[in-house]
């Protein structure tokens, strides 16, 4: 079994059906953990997703707790950095 370098870092987890999710993730190649993660409901934004990442949620975003998330590779479309205190 090859060893694979572990990613980690705070992000918004763009995964397949449409799901968004953001929080502290970990992505060993195989699955991508989100710890305290929060589904985005709805973006509020008026420039996208990428938005998000740059400025944080505005006052018409809506997250959702959403615990701990594990997707699996497969169906992990994008991770967008994000800066961690932007989301406090």
């Amino acid at each position: 079994m090859e060893k694979r370098e572990t990613l980690s870092g705070y992000a918004i987890a763009v995964v397949d059906r449409g799901f968004v999710y953001m929080g502290q993730c970990e992505h060993d190649g195989q699955w991508c953990v989100v710890h305290n993660a929060r589904n985005i409901r709805r973006w509020g934004t008026t420039k996208g997703l990428g938005q998000l990442a740059i400025e944080g949620p505005n006052k018409d975003t809506v997250l959702d707790a959403a615990g701990t998330v594990r997707i699996p590779s497969h169906a992990l479309i994008s991770l967008i950095d994000t800066d961690e205190s932007l989301w406090k």
